[in-house]
Formats: C-alpha cells, sequence, structure tokens
C-alpha cells in the first residue's frame, strides 16, 4: 500500500512548478568519511550512532543517513536537501546544521533524524527530475513512519524546502504523520523564473518559514506574500544580514529553528 501511495503522488508531479532551477553553493561536508557500518558521527559527549541506510524510492533505491535519537524520543526527523543541480546533497551544511538542532542532547530534542539524496545524487538511483522528487520524499517519510512509527518533523533547505511542502499538501490521507514542516530559504525566484505555493492555503501543521534577509533568491515582501496565503499556524522568521545560505549565520538560524520548536511544543 505505501508503493501505491507514492506511485499515485507522481501523476501529481505535473501540478508542481517547473523545476525550481536554484544556484545552490557547494559545501564541503563537515562530518567524517562514513563506512557502511553503524559508527559514532563525532566523538564528543553529544555524539550519536549515525546509520547509512537505503530505501526504496519511486525512481529507484535511495541512500540516506539515520542520526539515531534517544530511546524515548517521540518525535522523528526528516530533512530535505537543495537543489542538485547546484552541488545540493543530504551532506549540505545547512542540512547539517539543521540536523544537529533536531538530534544533538544540547538543543534539547532528541530526536532521530533522517537526511537521504535524492535521485541522481550520490548513490540514489534514478534521474533528476525538479518536479517529482516531493514523491521521493513521499518514500522517505514512509520509511521513517515504519522504523519508528511515530509523529514526523519535516524540514528542508531551498528546493528541498520546496519539495518538503509539496510532500505534506500533496500527500494522501493515511500518509505518514507529518506534525509540523520548516520550509528554510523557501525559493521564490530564480534563474528568471518566479514560484509560487499555493497550495500552502490548505496546509493546516504548522508552518516555519526561515530565511535570511538578504536571500537572493527569495525578497522579504515577495516571500511575506506566500507566507501571507498560507493556512494557519505559521510562523515567519527573517535572520537579520543573512543570505540564501545563512553564510555565518548558521548558529542564528539553529537558535531560531530550536525557538519554533519549543513554540510549537516538541
Amino acid at each position: 500500500m505505501r508503493g501505491m501511495r507514492c506511485a499515485n503522488a507522481i501523476a501529481r508531479a505535473q501540478n508542481t512548478p517547473a523545476g525550481l532551477e536554484v544556484l545552490e553553493n557547494p559545501k564541503p561536508a563537515e562530518e567524517p568519511e562514513l563506512s557502511t557500518q553503524a559508527v559514532p558521527e563525532k566523538k564528543t559527549v553529544d555524539a550519536r550512532v549515525l546509520r547509512s541506510v537505503t530505501f526504496a524510492g519511486p525512481a529507484g533505491r535511495l541512500e540516506g543517513l539515520l542520526n539515531e535519537g534517544a530511546p524515548d524520543a517521540k518525535i522523528a526527523a526528516l530533512i530535505c536537501h537543495p537543489h542538485p543541480k547546484g552541488g545540493g546533497t543530504m551532506h549540505n551544511k545547512v542540512v547539517y546544521h539543521a540536523m544537529q538542532v533536531l538530534n544533538r542532547r544540547g538543543w534539547g530534542f532528541e530526536f532521530p533524524v533522517l537526511r537521504f539524496n535524492f535521485r541522481g545524487v550520490g548513490l540514489s538511483q534514478g534521474a533528476h527530475d525538479g518536479r517529482a522528487e516531493f514523491v521521493d520524499v513521499l518514500a522517505a517519510l514512509d520509511w521513517l513512519e515504519r522504523e519508528y512509527a511515530r509523529p514526523i518533523v519535516l524540514a528542508g533547505f531551498s528546493f528541498g524546502a520546496a519539495m518538503a511542502l509539496h510532500a505534506c499538501c500533496h500527500a494522501e490521507s493515511g500518509n505518514p504523520p507529518v506534525k509540523a514542516v520548516a520550509a528554510l530559504g523557501l525559493p521564490t525566484q530564480a534563474a528568471g523564473r518566479s514560484y509560487g505555493y499555493p497550495f500552502l492555503d490548505r496546509a493546516k501543521l504548522p508552518k516555519l518559514f526561515l530565511s535570511g534577509e538578504r536571500d537572493q533568491f527569495a525578497q522579504p515582501e515577495q516571500l511575506e506574500g506566500i507566507v501571507a496565503q498560507a493556512a494557519d499556524p505559521k510562523e515567519l522568521i527573517f535572520i537579520s544580514g543573512a543570505d540564501h545560505f545563512f553564510t555565518h549565520q548558521l548558529s542564528a538560524m539553529q537558535q531560531a529553528m530550536a525557538g519554533w520548536l519549543h513554540r510549537i511544543g516538541n
């Protein structure tokens, strides 16, 4: 039945905006090289076991990394990476820092967190599409639900934020229970195109829109207009002086994200 959900969603991919041509800023990975075995991510008192995982996606096998959480965590989390054409992968700096907020003990949540590579990225099978990647998100949500059977906080950065929002709003009844969604650096314009998200008027789960006030792919007034049309509850936060990639402002991004999570009761 879960495979049928993702298969049925492929047809709806044609209704998503044209592929987001957002130029991402490739960054080196900020974590150690990984083997296929579970290994501690870093040797600190806050370390969590990191596991390499694979799961079935609509275009083939998808590779992911799972940061295990506290044994009694009541919520799991999924984070989606930025645009593959700009070098976006699950090792992206913004994705990695968002994972820390959700997973590390010091932030107060300790959720198990899954990151994965979209189709055609890294060892994930298939080819980049630009529209249908939201179905990859649905496949990742299904895997996470099977693994943990608990509500899920969904997050994404840039292209990953757009795909996460599409996944929330196009999911069929009975899909994994997404408790809340955080859109980091949601693009509203890129490569001469503008992007809208009219489906957000029916997204009634808690939503965070977190961007830099100098985001080159989302002018504040454009993002404010999109958020104004979205259903409640919602929160819009601009990081003062930050660009699309939260350059030199990753700590401020983390603090804003953690504050929102505490406010919605996680």
